[in-house]
Parts: structure tokens; C-alpha cells; sequence
């Protein structure tokens, strides 16, 4: 894929707006033809996706993953899948009479909240997508931190911005302090697409909330996976006046970062995204995961989407 090629982005929400079952067989073919140089080039290669937002709330869109993953699997690719799950977190939480609350993008996260993210993650959410994507055919496992020591933990201390030295309590959430792929690896060999839950653990088996972004990023750079792309519910980052910015540089998101353009729940992923690029990950999509197949656009089209990071 030629990745300097950038093109607008369809409407989001909407499919292509083409009645499948009446399109030509010889254009099928066509299409199918043209996606083979990415086939090729991105065959054996493992690619990390955070799977987000109305992405994985909304049906038509929930079952379009489900085939878009297997489909990058039965086509010599290595889709490991790390999922977030804000949205059902919060109404689990609203059911129990808790409001979530969030600092720089990070929820604040109370011994009884975090019970309540290891089951709706680690369980409902989870269990969704692997379920899912068996029901279509392919070969799903789910996996918290714990797994196979897949990912330790211990307390975040983040700086607060306005008592400089000072750090925030923000409870029960984590930051990564390694990464075992072992179980990821063995799973991928035996052709099983790994569903990854940012659940960390530390040595005292405590558990901790971690970004989903965090955990992507990091397990692109542990994977040395060629791509690792962020679905989520924009069409990537946007500047001051609001349009798509659809290639970035290091230097360029630490000016966003320092005039305030990037903020709230962005910060963790463009700076997961970036840290990635640093690692050796060879491209940095955040894509709208609002729009029908766009991981199959990403992947296998020139029509790139969203915005793509460079560290450079």
C-alpha cells in the first residue's frame, strides 16, 4: 500500500451504497484481483487492532468486524484483536446506581468499579466477540492479563498538571509494567485469533484498569506487528478548524499535544500511537469505525483512511 495516499472518507455510518447482489461477476473479480499486492505484502504479518466505539456496539457493524477479522486470518494475516468497552462499563455501572468519572482521559477506578470492569470486560464484552467470530467461521480465544502472564501490572501514578510533583489517585488503574506474547504467539501459530481484554495484573494478583490503547500500542511493539490500527468514532484527528488531518509526524502531534487540540480521551491513544511508531511498529492508522469494512479498506485498498502516524 502506497501509505502517502490519502482520500477522504465516506460518510460515516453509511455502507457503500451498493446493492452487493448485483454487482457484475467479472467486477467482483476485479476487486478481489486488485487486493493481492496487499495480500502479498502483508502476508505472515501480525496486525494489532483496537476494536472501540460504535464499532462494537452497533449490530450491523459488530457482525462486519466479525468477518473482516476472519478474512484477514484466512488470508495469511495475523489479527490480534485488543477491545475497550467504555460504553457497556457505564451502563453496567448505571444499573448499580455508579457515575463514571474520567481524568485526562483515564477513568477513575474504585475497588467496586473494578469488579465491575473485570465483568463486563473480561466477560460480556469478551465473550461477544469471540462468540461472534466463531459464529462466522473462525477460530476466536479470549484473554485477560492473566493468561499466560500476558500482561503485568501495578498502580498508574499520573502526574497532576495543575499541583506540579503531585500525582492523582486514581484507584485501581494500571499501568503495563511488561508484556509475556508467549500465549498470543502460540495461538497465532495453531491459526486462532487472539481477543485481548486490557485487564492487568500484578504480582499480589491484584487487577487493574488498563487503557485499551495502552495495551494495544504496547502489544503492537512486543509483536513487532506491522500495523496497528485504532477504531474509533471519528474520522481520525482533527485540528482547530476541524478537518481531517490525515498524516502526522512526532513533531507535529507535541504541538497538538502542547496547544491543547488533542485532549481528553485522545491523549492515551495518540500518545499510544506515536509510542508505537517509535517501536518499530511500520504504520499507525486510527480509522472510523463508524464506516462498514473500513478495516478491510485500510488493509487491502489504496483507499486509506483516518490518520496515519509517523515517528518522524
Amino acid at each position: 500500500m502506497t501509505e502517502s495516499t490519502r482520500h477522504a472518507n465516506p460518510e460515516p455510518g453509511n455502507s457503500l451504497g451498493v446493492d452487493v447482489a448485483a454487482v457484475a461477476p467479472q467486477i467482483k473479480a476485479e476487486i478481489l484481483a486488485e487486493a493481492l499486492p496487499y495480500i502479498r505484502k502483508f502476508h505472515g504479518k501480525t496486525i494489532v487492532v483496537k476494536y472501540g466505539g460504535n464499532a462494537m456496539t452497533e449490530e450491523r457493524l459488530k457482525h462486519g468486524f466479525a468477518r473482516d477479522v476472519i478474512l484477514l486470518k484466512l488470508v495469511g494475516m495475523n489479527p490480534v484483536v485488543v477491545h475497550g468497552g467504555g460504553p457497556q462499563i457505564d451502563s453496567a455501572l448505571k444499573k448499580i446506581g455508579k457515575q463514571g468519572t474520567f481524568v485526562q482521559g483515564m477513568r477513575i477506578t474504585d475497588e467496586e468499579t473494578m469488579e465491575v470492569v473485570e465483568w463486563v470486560l473480561g466477560g460480556e464484552v469478551q465473550q461477544d466477540i469471540v462468540m461472534l467470530i466463531n459464529h462466522y467461521g473462525g477460530q476466536a480465544v479470549g484473554l485477560t492479563g492473566k493468561d499466560g502472564g500476558l500482561i503485568r501490572a501495578r498502580k498508574m501514578r499520573m502526574p497532576d498538571r495543575e499541583k506540579p510533583g503531585e500525582f492523582l489517585d486514581l484507584g485501581f488503574v494500571g499501568e503495563i509494567d511488561a508484556i509475556n506474547p508467549a500465549v498470543v504467539k502460540a495461538l497465532q501459530d495453531d491459526a486462532f485469533i487472539p481477543i485481548i481484554s486490557p485487564i492487568g495484573f500484578g504480582d499480589d494478583g491484584q487487577a487493574y484498569n488498563i487503557n485499551a490503547d495502552l495495551v494495544a500500542g504496547k502489544i503492537a511493539e512486543i509483536l513487532k506487528a506491522e500495523k496497528l490500527i485504532m477504531m474509533t468514532n471519528i474520522p481520525g484527528v482533527m485540528d482547530k478548524s476541524g478537518n481531517l488531518v490525515t498524516d502526522l509526524s512526532a513533531r507535529e502531534i507535541d504541538e497538538m499535544f502542547e496547544d491543547g487540540t488533542i485532549s481528553g480521551g485522545m491523549l492515551p491513544k495518540i500518545s499510544s500511537a506515536l509510542d508505537a511508531a517509535k517501536s518499530g511498529v511500520n504504520t499507525v492508522h486510527i480509522i472510523d469505525g463508524r464506516i462498514e469494512h473500513s478495516l478491510l479498506l485500510e488493509v487491502l485498498t489504496e483507499q486509506a483512511f483516518g490518520t496515519m502516524i509517523r515517528s518522524h
